[in-house]
C-alpha cells in the first residue's frame, strides 16, 4: 500500500474514531485526545525541525539557478520574466478569490477556540507597521534561524543568494554544491519522518476530532473544495493567457494541451508530462524548436504555478478558521514570499515539501502553523487539479515566450545538377 493510501486511511480512521468517541463519551474523548496528542505533536515537530535549513538552502539555490538560466540568452530571460509575472498574478488572484469564497461559507466561531485547545496557537495581534518593517531585515541571521522567524531568514537567504552570483564561479559552485547537499540531507530526514506519517496524522486528527467534533470535518471539506476550485480556476485562466499574450488560437491550444493534461492527470507529475508538452508545442502549435527545447524544460524545473496558489490558499483558510483579518501589507509579503519559495522548491516531492514551503508563508502572516499537519493529510486529494494547472501553465508560458520568436531556419534544398 502506498504512503498516500496509508495516510488517507489513517485520516479516515482517526476522524471516525474521534467523532464516535466524542458522541459516546465526551469526557473519555478528551482523555484519549490528551493521551495521543503528544504523538502527533512529536511527529509535527520532527517535520518542522528540517524547515529552517531546507528553506534557506533552497532559496539560495533557487536564486542562483534562476540567475544562471537568465544569463543563458534572450529566450531564457524572457521565460524567467514570464514565470515570475504568472506566479505573482496567480498568487494575487488566489488571495482575492480565496478570501471571497471563504467569506461566503459559514464559520463555526468556536472552531478556533477548540483548535487552540488542541495545541494550535491562535494568531497573535499584528505588530505596528514600523515594527513590522523593521523586522523584515534580520539584525542577526543566526538568531532569526534559531527563532524560526521565516520572513527575515528568507530575506537574508535572498541577499546571500544574490551575493553568491557575484562570487568567483569555482567558489560559488562549491558553495551551491554544499547547500544542495544540505537540502538533500533534509529531504532524507523528511522522508524518514513521513514514513511515520500515518501514525502522526492519526494522532493529530483523532485529537482534533475528539475535541472539536463535526465542525473540523466540515472545515476540512471546505479546505479541499477551496483548493480544487482555485486550482481549476487558475487552469482555466491559462487559456486566455495563451490566447491574448501568446497569440495562440484558443481552440487549437485547448486541443494541443489535452494529451499532456491526460498524462498529468494519470501520473500527477509535470516531469512525466514533458514529452507530451514538447510534442504538442512542436507538432500541434508549431512553436520553434529553439524556444520549446529551452522554455519547457525551464518551466518544469523552475515554474509550478499552483505552488504559490497552495501557499496562499492555505494561509487564507487558516486566517478564516481563526477569524484573523489580514492586512494588504501581509498579503503583499505573502505573495512575494510564495513566488520566491515556489521557484526554489519545484524539484521537491509533494508531501516532503508541504511543511517546508507552506510554513514560511503561513508564519510570515502571523498565523499558527500547527494545523498544517492536518492539512498535509488531505493535500493529496486536490493534487490532480494542481498538476493539471501546472502543465497547462507550462505550455501557456511557452506560448508567451514563443510569440514573435524567429522561426527555425528551414533546411537548404539540395541543388539539382545541371
Amino acid at each position: 500500500m502506498s504512503l498516500t493510501a496509508r495516510v488517507l486511511l489513517a485520516l479516515v480512521a482517526a476522524a471516525v474514531g474521534g467523532l464516535l468517541l466524542a458522541m459516546w463519551d465526551p469526557a473519555l474523548a478528551i482523555r484519549a485526545a490528551d493521551l495521543v496528542q503528544p504523538v502527533g505533536r512529536l511527529w509535527l515537530s520532527a517535520l518542522q525541525m528540517t524547515v529552517v535549513p531546507l528553506v534557506a538552502a533552497l532559496v539560495v539555490i533557487g536564486v542562483n539557478t534562476a540567475s544562471n538560466a537568465a544569463a543563458s540568452g534572450r529566450t531564457a530571460r524572457k521565460a524567467m520574466i514570464v514565470f515570475v509575472v504568472l506566479l505573482t498574478a496567480a498568487a494575487a488572484f488566489t488571495a482575492i478569490a480565496s478570501t471571497f469564497l471563504l467569506s461566503l461559507l459559514p464559520r463555526d466561531p468556536q472552531l478556533a477556540e477548540r483548535l487552540h485547545a488542541t495545541g494550535a496557537a491562535a494568531a497573535g495581534a499584528p505588530a505596528s507597521l514600523s515594527d513590522w518593517i523593521a523586522s523584515i531585515v534580520p539584525s542577526n541571521a543566526i538568531a532569526a534561524a534559531a527563532q524560526s522567524a521565516m520572513l527575515p531568514l528568507v530575506v537574508f537567504a535572498l541577499f546571500f543568494g544574490f551575493a553568491m552570483t557575484r562570487v568567483d564561479a569555482e567558489r560559488r559552485a562549491r558553495m551551491i554544491d554544499l547547500l544542495q547537499t544540505v537540502a538533500d540531507a533534509m529531504i532524507v530526514i523528511v522522508r524518514w519522518v513521513l514514513w511515520a506519517a500515518p501514525l502522526g496524522v492519526f494522532a493529530l486528527v483523532f485529537a482534533v476530532c475528539a475535541r472539536v467534533g463535526l465542525s473540523m470535518i466540515s472545515a476540512l471539506g471546505y479546505y479541499i473544495a477551496l483548493q480544487c476550485v482555485i486550482y481549476f480556476a487558475v487552469t482555466l485562466l491559462m487559456y486566455p493567457v495563451a490566447a491574448f499574450f501568446g497569440g495562440a488560437h484558443l481552440r487549437r491550444f485547448a486541443a494541443a494541451i489535452l494529451p499532456a493534461q491526460v498524462v498529468a492527470a494519470s501520473t500527477q507529475s509535470s516531469l512525466a508530462s514533458l514529452p507530451a508538452m514538447i510534442e504538442s508545442a512542436r507538432s500541434r502549435l508549431g512553436y520553434p524548436l529553439s524556444v520549446t527545447s529551452l522554455a519547457l524544460p525551464m518551466a518544469v524545473s523552475l515554474f509550478r504555478i499552483n505552488s504559490p496558489v497552495q501557499y496562499i490558499s492555505v494561509a487564507a483558510f487558516l486566517a478564516w478558521v481563526f477569524g484573523t483579518d489580514l492586512s494588504v501589507a501581509q498579503w503583499t509579503v505573502a505573495i512575494a514570499l510564495s513566488v520566491v519559495i515556489s521557484m526554489g522548491s519545484v524539484g521537491l516531492p509533494g508531501q516532503a515539501s508541504f511543511m517546508a514551503t507552506n510554513m514560511p508563508v503561513t508564519q510570515s502572516m502571523g498565523l499558527p502553523v500547527e494545523p498544517l499537519g492536518i492539512l498535509l493529510a488531505v493535500d493529496t486529494i486536490p493534487d490532480v487539479f494542481a498538476t493539471l494547472g501546472n502543465v497547462t501553465a507550462d505550455l501557456a508560458a511557452t506560448s508567451v515566450v514563443a510569440k514573435d520568436a524567429p522561426a527555425d531556419a528551414a533546411p537548404e534544398s539540395p541543388v539539382e545538377p545541371a
